[in-house]
């Protein structure tokens, strides 16, 4: 890649570059899951959920408002009705939202906004949303986009089922890995901000040494994996890959 750094950090702060074609010349936390858990399905398109979708309204709510109504919310009352498929016909994508669950997701975004404590944080006038960063991590070239970056903080913003047991979903979710990534792109510690989805119950949840130090060790097995079957000299071939554990 010939481009400089300051014309690629521009161009990854456009979602089509970030997640399509141009940003795939970088890794990024979101690889972490199937390279440790299926290295055959790394990079393999996978169908939008509406938790992600969720997600992505939450996240625009909050960081970006203004682009708020590029999301199609259908006035159905449910995905099996003649009147949410002909929206759903409507559009280019696979799924959209009800308008009860934006409405449910616009209440989020409210109690975010309503903590005080929390509202100081996230709407600091100098702080920068959705930016992106690159660096080198184990010799491979890696990407990310930092919720809100703050004068001395990154903070991701996350939604839970349960705010009780966020502390084992961050690690099944590889929210670990994702924060010592950030910490070297960023060079900022990391914190989640994450909201309960059915009371709006709010946390934050800063990350100890041995949450960090678990990310990097998923990151160094992640690298290990993507170099035996994808790097520039492979010694694997990944359609000869198996699991071979003991029981």
């Amino acid at each position: 890649m010939n481009d400089t750094q300051e014309v690629i950090l521009k161009k990854l702060t456009q979602d089509d570059h970030y997640y399509g074609p141009y940003g795939k010349n970088f890794l990024s936390n979101s690889d972490i899951h199937s390279l440790l858990s299926n290295p055959k399905g790394f990079r393999k398109p996978s169908k939008p959920s509406l938790a992600m979708l969720e997600g992505s309204y939450l996240h625009t709510l909050i960081l970006e408002p203004e682009k708020k109504d590029n999301f199609i919310i259908s006035d159905s009352s449910s995905r099996v009705t003649k009147k949410y498929k002909s929206d759903l016909a409507d559009t280019d994508q696979e799924i959209i939202l009800l308008n009860k669950e934006a409405t449910h997701i616009e209440w989020l975004a409210q109690e975010i906004r309503a903590n005080v404590f929390l509202n100081e944080i996230i709407y600091d006038k100098y702080n920068k949303y959705e930016q992106p960063a690159i660096g080198e991590i184990g010799g491979l070239m890696w990407k990310g986009k930092a919720d809100i970056v703050t004068s001395d903080l990154v903070v991701d913003i996350k939604t839970t089922a349960t705010l009780d047991d966020f502390k084992y979903k961050a690690r099944k979710y590889n929210y670990d890995s994702q924060a010592w990534i950030y910490q070297q792109l960023f060079g900022y510690p990391v914190v989640f901000v994450a909201i309960e989805k059915s009371s709006g119950r709010l946390g934050m949840f800063e990350c100890s040494d041995d949450f960090l130090s678990r990310g990097q060790g998923k990151v160094a097995q992640a690298i290990g994996v993507y170099n035996t079957f994808f790097g520039e000299s492979p010694t694997e071939d990944i359609n000869q890959y198996f699991i071979n554990e003991t029981l």
